[in-house]
């Protein structure tokens, strides 16, 4: 099953709290936060929350 991960938008502007990604079968491996953007302030500031 592909992964699931929690990120956060480090954004100061930003109102995004966490949100979830939910990768797929057809995403390489090497996938990672930094090829997303933010969906609500749509900065690429996004950093994966580890526990």
């Amino acid at each position: 099953m592909p992964k699931t991960v929690e990120a956060k938008c480090t954004n100061g502007e930003c109102e995004l709290d966490m949100m979830e990604l939910h990768y797929t079968y057809d995403m390489s491996d090497d996938t990672t936060t930094d090829d997303f953007v933010c969906p609500y302030c749509r900065s690429d500031a996004l950093e994966e929350i580890v526990l």
